[in-house]
């Protein structure tokens, strides 16, 4: 697998790291009493120990300026010390906070089996599957969108006013509690190319299918993952495959 068939590899997942429920949660769909769950999972799953599976594909890496973008990641992520003021997993709690949300509730969220199982996957590829599969997991997948491929290519969509985020919109947040997102639009340019450019600059040959395997199938996990977290908060799927207020 030459380096642009990694890359190719790579993007085709990326891809499709789309669901079919999210527009139900963008436009308002889930009955507010049950957004809480959406964001419990997320916090539990990844958001709360983000720094840290960062920090695994740190310290298994023998690159050195592989290492020097990782731990400033990872630096970021814990402290906010380069752009957000503040660690960014307190800045998620800022989101059900302004919602008026319990907070106490996000310090023994009980998982849900699918949200258990794609945990296991994460810590499975950060952990036993060496620095790349680590990396690629954490910073291309958890961190990387549908739109890698528009980003790769310079072809940036700007994202609407803050007013127009969907939490503000459809559940009255504060705009002052977005200090998560405005963090992230301040950096993500930058940080999308940084990304990249470690997994394929630093990741060689023989290890790139190990390193797609880990995207295919943390992919996979994350699919039935938010199946489940769909469900939890109300959504089932209509006739063509839209999100739809369920029976139950």
């Amino acid at each position: 697998m030459n380096r642009s068939e990694f890359r190719e590899a790579l993007l085709a997942v990326m891809d499709r790291k789309i669901h079919w429920a999210w527009p139900g949660f963008t436009s308002g769909l889930v009955p507010r009493e049950r957004l809480h769950v959406h964001l419990e999972q997320e916090y539990a799953v990844y958001v709360r120990d983000f720094p840290v599976l960062v920090a695994r594909a740190y310290v298994a890496c023998p690159v050195a300026e592989a290492r020097r973008e990782l731990i400033a990641n990872v630096y970021e992520e814990e402290t906010g010390g380069l752009a957000a003021g503040r660690p960014h997993p307190e800045l998620f709690l800022e989101y059900p906070r302004g919602l008026g949300m319990d907070v106490s509730r996000f310090e023994a969220v009980e998982l849900l089996p699918e949200s258990r199982h794609l945990r296991d996957i994460i810590d499975h590829f950060t952990l036993r599957e060496g620095w790349e599969a680590a990396a690629v997991v954490t910073t291309l997948f958890l961190e990387g969108t549908a739109n890698e491929r528009r980003e790769l290519e310079g072809v940036r969509v700007p994202p609407p006013p803050l007013e127009q985020h969907p939490l503000v919109r459809h559940y009255g947040l504060p705009v002052e509690h977005l200090a998560l997102t405005k963090a992230h639009r301040s950096v993500e340019g930058d940080h999308r190319k940084a990304a990249w450019k470690v997994i394929l600059d630093a990741v060689p040959e023989g290890a790139r299918p190990i390193a797609v395997e880990a995207l295919e199938k943390t992919h996979a996990a994350w699919l039935g993952y938010r199946d489940a977290v769909a469900r939890a908060c109300g959504l089932g799927r209509g006739p063509a495959g839209e999100p739809v207020l369920s029976a139950s």
